[in-house]
């Protein structure tokens, strides 16, 4: 099934899953009369294609986001996108008072609700952290843990809002190939959300800049995966990047 949302209204389009692509059409977004936070946005993301977004601070990216998960309506404008929707966002969101596996499953019921989540804790890594209570968890375990919570409902569509952000560098890597070795596994319709240009770059099929409510560039990344940062590709697509965010050499 893929979810319409268009000038506040939503309703169900019987789709078949291969063709469930994400389509925005002509989105826009502002607040008590201020300038557009969306303009006239147009964006397609095939089934199964890994997209990163990138931009500065208010160029709109957490609008989209909002809005791709239907926390925010959409007053002008389509959108078109699975129903089956999960996000991560940069905050784990865990609750304390629940074990991990019961954060997984949060408002799953039934007998193999605990099996599922063990399932998924497997898959990121956690299969020993199963009765941990949130407080006793790293940062990156959290996280781990708001992973599989997305993925235990199956998304035909993953949105991950600057997850890594407040990790440290070498737990952020080990994060970045589990999100890539789930992307694989689950060929879920993946939409990241960072301000990290190399992050980018190592994960995307492709890289957008939003500046000013609008698509600045459209950056297919053809690489192989696994990525270096030394590849003289890897290096241009880099540049190119950081010239569309405004970042030149002399800075």
């Amino acid at each position: 099934m893929n979810h319409i949302i268009s000038n506040g209204e939503e309703g169900l389009r019987p789709l078949v899953r291969e063709a469930a692509d994400v389509r925005i059409t002509n989105l826009s977004r502002q607040f008590s009369g201020g300038p557009p936070v969306l303009d006239h946005l147009s964006l397609t993301i095939p089934a199964g294609e890994f997209v990163v977004l990138l931009g500065r601070s208010g160029s709109g990216k957490s609008t989209l986001l909002r809005t791709l998960a239907g926390l925010d309506p959409v007053e002008c404008g389509e959108v078109l996108r699975p129903a089956a929707v999960s996000v991560v966002f940069q905050e784990s969101r865990l609750l304390p008072w629940r074990r991990v596996w019961q954060n997984v499953v949060l408002g799953q019921k039934g007998p193999a609700a605990k099996q599922r989540a063990l399932s998924v804790l497997a898959e990121v890594g956690l299969e020993h952290r199963v009765e941990a209570w949130p407080l006793t968890l790293s940062g990156g375990e959290a996280q781990r843990v708001a992973l599989a919570r997305a993925l235990v409902r199956d998304p035909s569509f993953l949105m991950l809002d600057e997850p890594f952000a407040a990790l440290d560098a070498l737990t952020r890597i080990q994060m970045q190939a589990l999100v890539l070795t789930l992307w694989r596994k689950h060929q879920c319709t993946t939409l990241l959300v960072t301000h990290d240009v190399d992050e980018a770059l190592i994960l995307a099929d492709r890289v957008l800049v939003l500046e000013n409510g609008r698509i600045k560039i459209d950056l297919p990344v053809p690489l192989s995966r696994p990525r270096r940062h030394a590849d003289p590709v890897f290096e241009g697509l880099r540049c190119e990047l950081l010239h569309a965010l405004g970042v030149h050499d002399s800075e």
